[in-house]
């Protein structure tokens, strides 16, 4: 009775909680795309794409799907994710998390370095598995369990197709069958297979993760198909008329669950356009209601555009400092594996350089996903004799503005497309000893300024934030800010005394302090 009790709670304070206009979109802003969900209890787990990122794959955990936690990565080991060489063109693409018999599962592909594979863990915050390679292969893998079986889809020549696993060996059982090849978008992909009224679902994306990007479902008695389309397909797309003025573009590649209380709920990815038709935070984690009558295709937001979020208008608000380890547990992250000997961190962190972002061979490179438009991150440099030390707004290795100090003087550095120049450099006084950088984002600018010794803040310049945008610098993350290190001085250091980062998040007037030194 007890039990009944607290389950009729639940949903009661869940429908609450996600009535119209109780939550905002992007639940998760940010780089964080390829969202994939699954519900255990009363607890949601969701994952996402990292790309040339170490750690790999964060996963966070709600209880409402409106607030979420990030409580680690799942790949957090080399043996786990190799990424030599990896670009945002490369490394791991998107991932999906499922549950089943008390175990979880997080497939994914590492493109470039070893192609699908999945990783057990008990409990999702860790320690997941060493690596399951499989043998099908194509991106964006998924699993479905049914009566002791565990099915494997992914889109090997353009085309969703099924196999039979050994979950615990990896081992195919079964010869690849295809499924479907959606309604005739480019690249169909991010599959994923759900069973509801006696019918097998298959929810897939097409047309590229750009303007054209929409979700399309198809069904079938048999979980080998064959598979009808839904005759009022796309599920979704901003692609539209309806959807084409919207600032929130790229909407689709999504995963469906169900709460607690039977509703139904789509996670997906898209942006959102800044200044036109650029996009420089990435692709961000997205939240929709599915309305899903017995029998019936689903429908996602009554069938109209995602709403898009408005804007904060104050930043005098309630703060908070989250501090981030050099390790797995938080949101920082490094530009491929790091070369760990290259970073120590105590009361300051040092910073040894190897090689140029430019490079692109495990550059030495600390940092967090910029969140929100509206943003400041600072950052003092105690030490750089020799070398080049400083902030980098990073979209891609060649695509960057570094923001550094070298010797006696300050540099705004701007890279893109293979072309490197300087923007606007300062003289350091005499004897400087510290100097502060400060880079403050809107929806339009970033403005570097500099401070020698605690002096007032010199404003260098300002630069479009387009200039970082998919659309113009390539790739297809977002803007990631961090501290880096260049130079060929060898045993030279840089020496960062702090490191933070305030947002607004674009979620309301709750300003945030991260600080990772």
């Amino acid at each position: 009775m007890m039990k009944h009790l607290f389950s009729c709670l639940f949903s009661l304070m869940f429908v609450t909680s996600l009535v119209a206009n109780t939550y905002r979109n992007p639940i998760i802003p940010g780089f964080h795309p390829d969202p994939s969900v699954c519900r255990v209890g009363d607890t949601f787990y969701l994952v996402n794409s990292s790309f040339q990122y170490f750690p790999g794959v964060p996963i966070f955990q709600s209880k409402d799907m409106i607030h979420w936690e990030q409580i680690g990565n799942v790949l957090d080991r080399e043996s786990q994710i190799p990424l030599k060489g990896a670009t945002s063109w490369l490394g791991i693409y998107a991932p999906t998390i499922r549950y089943n018999d008390g175990t979880f599962y997080m497939i994914t592909t590492n493109v470039g370095n070893g192609g699908n594979f999945m990783v057990t863990a008990k409990d999702p915050r860790g320690p997941w598995s060493e690596p399951i390679w499989l043998k099908q292969q194509g991106i964006d893998p998924s699993l479905y369990f049914e009566n002791g079986k565990c099915y494997m889809v992914s889109n090997p020549d353009n085309t969703i197709t099924l196999c039979e696993i050994n979950p615990q060996t990896g081992e195919q059982l079964t010869e690849s069958k295809p499924l479907w090849q959606g309604t005739g978008g480019r690249y169909p992909e991010g599959p994923h297979i759900y069973k509801k009224d006696g019918w097998y679902y298959l929810l897939i994306s097409e047309g590229g993760t750009e303007l054209a990007h929409r979700l399309t479902i198809a069904r079938s008695k048999n979980i080998e198909g064959p598979y009808t389309p839904n005759p009022d397909n796309p599920l979704l797309t901003h692609c539209s008329l309806a959807g084409q003025s919207n600032p929130i573009q790229g909407t689709g590649h999504g995963d469906l669950v169900q709460a607690q209380d039977g509703s139904w709920w789509l996670v997906f990815l898209a942006y959102r356009n800044y200044g036109g038709s650029y996009h420089h935070l990435g692709r961000e984690t997205f939240l929709a209601p599915v309305e899903w009558k017995g029998g019936e295709w689903p429908v996602v937001n009554d069938g109209k555009p995602i709403d898009p979020p408005t804007s904060p208008k104050d930043w005098n608000t309630t703060l908070t400092t989250l501090m981030l380890p050099t390790g797995a547990q938080g949101e920082a992250i490094f530009i491929q594996n790091p070369i760990k000997e290259n970073y120590v961190k105590g009361k300051t962190l040092r910073l040894r350089p190897h090689g140029t972002l430019a490079e692109n061979d495990h550059p030495t490179f600390y940092g967090i996903r910029q969140e929100s438009a509206n943003m400041q991150v600072e950052t003092e440099i105690s030490a750089w004799e020799g070398v080049k030390a400083g902030l980098s707004l990073y979209q891609i290795n060649d695509g960057f503005i570094n923001f550094y100090v070298e010797r006696d003087t300050v540099t705004v550095w701007m890279r893109l497309k293979s072309i490197s120049y300087p923007v606007a450099q300062a003289t350091l006084p005499k004897g400087t000893r510290r100097v502060r950088l400060r880079i403050d984002g809107d929806e339009s600018n970033y403005t570097f300024s500099c401070s020698a010794d605690g002096g007032e803040y010199l404003t260098m310049c300002s630069m479009n934030c387009s200039l970082l945008s998919t659309e113009v610098a390539g790739g297809f993350t977002g803007v990631v800010i961090g501290m880096f290190a260049e130079g060929d001085a060898s045993g030279k250091w840089a020496e960062f005394t702090s490191f933070t980062m305030k947002d607004d998040r674009g979620i309301g007037n709750n300003l945030r302090e991260k600080a990772l030194i």
